[in-house]
């Protein structure tokens, strides 16, 4: 595994936590992106992870329907991995990923 690893992902226009958050000005919800973070986290791990701790975690700015984002995954200490979303140059969220035993 390298030291870092970043992925890709564009957010659907239709994504279906949309409908209630919140109408008239939809915004991708933070626990999508910490979904998302997980997933990228697995990806990167090469593994299934049965949970995940979650610390530190930040949403910084609002992400809306269509935008691209970028998750920047890092090697921290105790066996975490730090994250880092980002809307170009715009930090929209960060924190701490750490599998459970």
């Amino acid at each position: 595994m390298t030291e870092h690893q970043a992925f890709t992902w564009q957010v659907p226009v239709d994504h279906p936590a949309f409908a209630g958050h919140f109408p008239g000005r939809p915004i991708v919800p933070g626990v999508v992106l910490l979904d998302r973070a997980m997933a990228c986290a697995e990806t990167w791990l090469g593994r299934r992870v049965g949970g995940w701790q979650v610390g530190n975690a930040k949403f910084l700015s609002p992400v809306g329907p269509g935008e691209t984002l970028v998750f920047t995954l890092n090697r921290a200490a105790n066996a975490s991995i730090a994250f880092s979303v980002r809307a170009r140059e715009r930090l929209v969220a960060s924190g701490n990923l750490t599998p459970s035993p």
